[in-house]
C-alpha cells in the first residue's frame, strides 16, 4: 500500500531560501511541489523520506536563481487489496460483479442503480451506501484532460474493482 519511489528532479531554489541549510530548503521545495499530488504510475504522495544527493548549483544566465539535480525518495501511496473510506474514485465494472447478478434501477433515485447477486436462491443487494470489501483489479492513472468536458471532476488515479471471488467480498452485511 505504501511503497519507496526514487526519482530524480531539477529543481530550482529561489534565492529567499539560500540562507537555509541546502538540505532543509531543498526538501521544503520538494515537499511544495510533490506532497499531496498524484504522480502516475506511482500514486499519492505522502511524504519526502528523504534525499540521496543535491548535484549542480549552477546559476543559468537571466535566471537569478541556483538550479540544482535532485535525487530523492518519496513515500508514495498506492492501494493494493484494500477497502477504502477516504477515496470516492472506485469502480466496480459489471464483468468485475459476482455471477449470476443483474442491474435494478433504484426507485427512489432514477440515476442510480443497485446490483442484485442470486446465490442459493436468495438475493442480495448491493446499493452502493453500505460498506462494501473488494479486491483491487487495476489502478488507472488518466492523462490530465486540456479542457474539463464532464460536470464530475477530473480524477488522477481511478482504481478498478472487483467483487468476483470465493466468499468475502461485497457488502459486509452479506457476511455478518
Amino acid at each position: 500500500m505504501f511503497n519507496l519511489s526514487k526519482l530524480e528532479h531539477t529543481l530550482r531554489l529561489q534565492p529567499h531560501l539560500l540562507g537555509l541549510p541546502i538540505n532543509e530548503a531543498v526538501k521544503g521545495e520538494l515537499e511544495g511541489l510533490f506532497l499531496d499530488k498524484v504522480i502516475a504510475k506511482l500514486g499519492l504522495c505522502i511524504s519526502v523520506y528523504d534525499i540521496e544527493s543535491i548535484d549542480g548549483g549552477f546559476i543559468f544566465p537571466n535566471e537569478g536563481a541556483p538550479t540544482y539535480t535532485v535525487k530523492f525518495r518519496l513515500i508514495m501511496f498506492r492501494p493494493f487489496v484494500v477497502s477504502l473510506g477516504f477515496f470516492d474514485d472506485i469502480h466496480i465494472p459489471k464483468l468485475l460483479m459476482p455471477e449470476p447478478s443483474r442491474a435494478k434501477p433504484d426507485s427512489e433515485n432514477k440515476n442510480q442503480v443497485k446490483w442484485i447477486w442470486s446465490f442459493n436462491d436468495e438475493e442480495y443487494l448491493i446499493d452502493g451506501y453500505d460498506e462494501i470489501r473488494f479486491r483491487v483489479q487495476n489502478i488507472k492513472f488518466p492523462e490530465i484532460p486540456n479542457e474539463q468536458k464532464e460536470s464530475k471532476p477530473f480524477a488522477p488515479m481511478e482504481i478498478i474493482g472487483s467483487l468476483v471471488s470465493d466468499g468475502g467480498l461485497g457488502p459486509i452485511s452479506w457476511w455478518v
